[in-house]
């Protein structure tokens, strides 16, 4: 909805203008006393007593009287909403002068469609007294709706009244001037003859406003300045729209750095204006016209308490940080605007665009409560709506349906200009609910009330796609009903592309179904939304068709390049970094891997690619991967998170590497004892017994056996893990010249091996065998050995056959055999 522009903040203070006059010729001398101070332009005081005396037990007609001049002072002391609550009690209906103050609180609360047939009504009804007051009402409205014609042919009407027809006539010459039309509007303005000084300075405003129409700068500086100089009888609306014309007038100069000295410098002695909203509106634009742009008076007004000076300047620090995309430093500005202890209902929207941000940032709580904020600042009804607009679209995305689908659902069955969309976003989230009824209902209900073809096609798209992610059986029918009944559509590819991916979802995935609804997409002239799902679906379908992974990171780099701020971007960069890795190509999996890390905040994610980082620099050949492969593994230990001590483990590894076998011991140490989990424990004591092994010495083995055996000595450990140990177990002693317990050490594996009801695992399980065959054979115990051999053999694992080839190998040399 287009709402009035500054400079004609000045005129609907008009509207303002309330008649001491009453469709009643006798008044009471109480109620004379009461709304005395209405007269006297303090009407607060007049709705207090007011409301005394209406709470008294009043006649009804005595009632009524007081009750009608409640209403006028409610709507002079800018408490329309109260006025309009007390106009609706059944009482007054019977009174058409009523009608009037109705307009006159719809109109204060910029319910400009409203007002216009009550301002109407009363300038039709037979000897109102507020006839021409109710012209020239009708005629704002219509100017208010930009009905621009109509407002000039109720304007026309009050022209020979002698009360009315100096404002006619200015309003007129504004209408003008609005349509760029400086003949009639010089005509009117010089037509005119104007009374009293207020008049004559309002219009010189306007003969300033008409020198830009006609392009002269210059002249209409002139006139303003003028103004400004002597602003004595001059109203404050036409001092604030007189400096809104100097900024247009250096606009057009193109000397915007003079103009805002204007503007800077009303600002600086006046922190408190109420229009300040207006001034710095003004000055904004003209800092977006400049070259070179100083900071230091809105940094300076931003540190000095007084209010709401201080809040307007934070607010547009923030805008001049946003349009040079320093976005954290915006976010500062607005978060110490917030934190002020008072804030201006004139501020409301700076929290608005605050929350707007937020909701950028998926901040999706933070968002709400400073949309709450605004609220608690009672803005009017038109920004009040946009708020709670705002807050159900933040409800919306944080998947909480039901509230944002009620709160869709009042502003939709509300006068509010955004209830056609709301009633559009509603009908979306009963879809999310699964309420495919009321859907259809406020889908119905949509048509009825004119809805386009386009919105009315986007809500049946939303349908199917909302299905869609849903995984609704009826999704592709909804899509595909969709595509037949607006085949032409620009959103069609959208369509294309969901169809491709529940194509690509099912079971089994049908991928050629797939990419041929993706070519569909392509050949509908894609929207960025589509073009960007296509790219990115297409990344896992050739993942699902090939295990090399050449075209995964082609198309993988490509999505990157193309859309690099989609929030995809972090999915396809895993899926790089991983296809790099399982490729072995180290070098680039750990660069994508670290990029991953940068660009992520601090999380699971983040913490999984540097781990996979840091195992990408310790696989590599590089002359420093193994210092950078520390490193990254010391910021996943910083991160806290649950791969920190198997990092841990990694440094250790890597520190043997390194041949530092103490220091090795000392990261064993540490996850030993943290509160690391069983895997991360049981890694580190195989760890710490490899070392004490590789170092060597009697003392050692020992030592080493000790470790080994609290890693065996869980039942319920994994048997690969006990089998390790066991088998580690025994070459330490077979090192320690202990070839009988050796022995019994690697055999212990092959009865592990042999109960029921276990889980095989061949890998330590043969290497236990032939160690054990080999030390009995190095003992001359050939038929032990061959019974070793026997029993590997028939284990039928990969090493079978080399167990069989011994075992003949050793019968035959040994004349082994048996019956």
């Amino acid at each position: 909805m287009k709402t009035f522009t500054d400079h004609r903040a000045i005129v609907f203070a008009t509207l303002s203008i309330l008649l001491w006059q009453s469709s009643r010729a006798e008044v009471s001398p109480e109620l004379a006393a009461a709304a005395a101070p209405l007269a006297e332009g303090v009407p607060e005081v007049a709705v207090m007593r007011l409301q005394t005396l209406l709470g008294r037990n009043l006649p009804d007609e005595e009632w009524r009287a007081v009750a009608e001049k409640l209403a006028e002072a409610l709507v002079a002391a800018k408490q329309p909403a109260d006025a309009l609550t007390l106009l609706a009690a059944p009482r007054l209906r019977e009174i058409s002068s009523t009608i009037f103050w109705r307009a006159q609180a719809l109109a204060s609360l910029h319910r400009w469609t409203e007002a216009l047939p009550l301002y109407e009504e009363s300038a039709r009804a037979d000897n109102s007294p507020f006839r021409e007051s109710a012209i020239f009402g009708a005629a704002e409205m219509l100017r208010a709706l930009e009905r621009r014609d109509e407002a000039l042919q109720k304007f026309f009407i009050l022209f020979p009244d002698k009360e009315w027809g100096t404002q006619a006539r200015l309003r007129s010459a504004e209408l003008y001037i609005d349509k760029y039309d400086a003949v009639n509007a010089r005509r009117v303005l010089d037509e005119m003859q104007p009374k009293s000084t207020a008049e004559r300075k309002e219009r010189r405003l306007l003969r300033g406003r008409l020198e830009l129409v006609l392009q002269r700068p210059e002249r209409a500086i002139g006139a303003f300045q003028a103004l400004l100089k002597k602003p004595k009888s001059a109203s404050h609306a036409v001092v604030i729209a007189a400096l809104s014309g100097i900024a247009d007038a250096h606009l057009q100069l193109k000397t915007p750095e003079t103009g805002d000295d204007v503007l800077e410098d009303f600002i600086e002695r006046h922190p408190q204006d109420v229009d300040l909203a207006l001034i710095f509106g003004k000055l904004d634009e003209l800092y977006r016209a400049e070259r070179k742009l100083s900071r230091n008076e809105l940094e300076r007004w931003a540190r000095d308490p007084a209010q709401p000076r201080r809040g307007f300047a934070q607010w547009y620090l923030a805008r001049l940080d946003l349009r040079a995309g320093r976005r954290d430093r915006a976010l500062e500005s607005f978060a110490a605007l917030r934190r002020n202890e008072t804030k201006s209902a004139a501020l409301a929207p700076a929290l608005l665009e605050y929350a707007q941000l937020k909701l950028e940032e998926r901040d999706f709580d933070g968002a709400i409560a400073v949309l709450n904020e605004a609220r608690a600042l009672q803005p009017e009804a038109t920004l009040r709506d946009r708020i709670d607009l705002l807050t159900a679209q933040a409800q919306y995305l944080a998947k909480r349906f039901e509230i944002a689908t009620a709160t869709f659902e009042r502003i939709a069955h509300s006068p509010s200009p955004w209830a056609k969309l709301s009633l559009f976003n509603a009908s979306i989230g009963w879809l999310q609910l699964g309420d495919h009824a009321r859907f259809l209902a406020d889908y119905d209900e949509f048509e009825k009330q004119g809805g386009d073809e386009e919105s009315r096609a986007e809500m049946r798209l939303e349908e199917g796609l909302v299905q869609a992610a849903n995984g609704g059986d009826k999704a592709a029918d909804a899509l595909q009903s969709f595509l037949r009944d607006f085949p032409r559509n620009p959103r069609a590819s959208e369509a294309w592309v969901a169809l491709a991916e529940l194509a690509f979802h099912s079971t089994p995935p049908r991928l050629d179904e797939a990419q041929k609804d993706l070519v569909r997409a392509t050949e509908s002239k894609p929207t960025a939304a589509a073009a960007e799902r296509s790219d990115y679906l297409m990344i896992w379908i050739k993942d699902a068709e090939s295990a090399n992974g050449t075209d995964v990171v082609e198309l993988a780099n490509l999505f990157l390049q193309k859309h690099a701020t989609s929030s995809f971007a972090l999915d396809v960069r895993m899926k790089l970094a991983e296809t790099y890795y399982r490729r072995q190509d180290f070098p680039n999996a750990q660069t994508q891997f670290e990029l991953l890390a940068q660009q992520n905040p601090p999380g699971p994610l983040t913490e999984k690619a540097l781990f996979f980082a840091a195992e990408s620099a310790l696989s590599s050949m590089g002359a420093h991967s193994l210092d950078r492969a520390i490193v990254l593994f010391d910021q996943v230990v910083r991160l806290n998170g649950e791969l920190k001590w198997a990092a841990r483990n990694e440094q250790a590894v890597i520190e043997r590497k390194l041949g530092k076998p103490q220091d090795a011991l000392l990261l064993y140490d540490e996850v030993l004892k943290s509160d690391a989990g069983p895997s991360e424990k049981r890694e580190a004591l195989c760890g710490k017994g490899d070392i004490l092994f590789e170092m060597g010495g009697n003392v050692n083995y020992r030592r080493a056996v000790d470790v080994y055996d609290q890693l065996a000595s869980d039942k319920e450990e994994p048997t690969h893990w006990r089998n390790q140990a066991l088998f580690k177990k025994g070459l330490c002693l077979e090192k320690a010249t202990d070839r009988a317990g050796a022995l019994s050490a690697f055999y212990e594996v092959l009865e592990n091996e042999a109960r029921p009801g276990r889980w095989r695992e061949l890998f330590w399980y043969y290497k236990a065998g032939f160690n054990a065959a080999r030390l009995l054979e190095d003992d001359s115990k050939w038929e032990s050995a061959a019974a070793i051999y026997q029993t590997l053999a028939a284990t039928g694992g990969n090493r079978s056959e080399e167990a069989k080839a011994r075992l003949n190998r050793l019968r035959l040399e040994h004349f082994l055999w048996g019956d």
